[in-house]
């Protein structure tokens, strides 16, 4: 399969700190790939080195088949880039932030309202045509922002964080258009503090820790890398005391959150006989119970160290 990115041996420093260590990789033409570390990684900085905007310190990647030192310029043309942070002009409506965009990329005069119709038609965005951005929700400044770096009908996608701090309806919505993209044959370079998003859409992801790719993978076989025992999760009517949680770890190792218990075990139908056994003595309902292997977070937090749920919190103080 053709590749649409190969990077080798891609290095950046800044005065002296090692921000990408040496990474190399390949993405296939039309594959979501993931890009997943803890923050400060180097996923962002990865990314700056392919599109151009900054030079590696070592090594080198072809873009869409473009060498990014000597054709970056080729380069530009062929990608489209959806920072974390929006760059379009608040006080422009949603067309002419489209239609400006279109005009820095030299989108043929005759071919730019076609284009622009099209794209707000596929991101439900018809309707706010005349909508200054500014005015904007941050879920429907995210669809314009990736109509946006669709517009020049580019081969690959940059997306850094492209739903972080959306509601949940608008974060589904997003993935589904992300999702599109690629049954299109565009290329999506993704990066994301959302373990499950990435598990979802990537069709395989890359972990950098500390500047370095420790993982390159589909989701299943990081996952299966990492398989322990089946997990059996319940959620109870009340909270569990701890007289019934110690005699839950006789069938395995147990967490408990509020109502909902998790028990690692190698043997589910005895560990739901003891659930059952256990709830109706404290007068309890089992209200839902399933069963569950490993997940993408769980392989991540085994190569990374770092639990998504510190990403996250770190994010909304403005770590990086």
């Amino acid at each position: 399969m053709e590749n649409s990115i190969v990077a080798n041996g891609l290095t950046k420093y800044y005065d002296g700190l090692l921000a990408v260590d040496h990474v190399s990789f390949r993405v296939r033409r039309g594959e979501v790939f993931g890009f997943l570390g803890p923050n400060g990684a180097g996923k962002t900085t990865t990314i700056r080195m392919l599109v151009g905007l900054t030079t590696p310190s070592e090594g080198t990647a072809t873009v869409a088949g473009y060498d990014i030192r000597e054709e970056i310029v080729e380069v530009k043309r062929r990608v489209g880039v959806v920072p974390e942070t929006s760059n379009l002009y608040d006080e422009l409506s949603v067309w002419d932030n489209l239609l400006f965009i279109s005009q820095l990329y030299h989108v043929p005069r005759g071919e730019r309202a076609d284009r622009i119709e099209e794209l707000l038609e596929t991101f439900h965005l018809l309707e706010r045509r005349d909508t200054k951005f500014g005015r904007l929700s941050k879920g429907l400044k995210r669809r314009v922002v990736i109509a946006t770096a669709l517009v020049h009908q580019p081969e690959i996608v940059f997306m850094d964080e492209p739903t972080s701090g959306l509601d949940v309806v608008s974060a589904l919505s997003l993935r589904k258009l992300i999702a599109g993209l690629s049954r299109r044959n565009i290329t999506v370079f993704l990066t994301t503090h959302y373990i499950e998003e990435a598990d979802q859409l990537t069709d395989r992801v890359a972990i950098i820790v500390n500047g370095r790719i420790v993982k390159v993978d589909t989701p299943e076989e990081i996952k299966g890398a990492f398989r322990g025992p089946p997990v059996l999760e319940a959620r109870l009517s009340m909270e569990p005391n701890g007289s019934m949680i110690r005699e839950l770890e006789e069938a395995g190792k147990v967490e408990v959150k509020g109502h909902t218990v998790k028990i690692m075990t190698e043997d589910v139908t005895a560990a739901l006989g003891s659930l059952a056994r256990l709830a109706s003595r404290g007068n309890m309902k089992i209200e839902r119970v399933n069963t569950s292997g490993p997940t993408l977070e769980d392989a991540f937090v085994r190569l990374t160290g770092v639990s998504p749920d510190v990403m996250r919190a770190e994010k909304e103080r403005g770590g990086r």
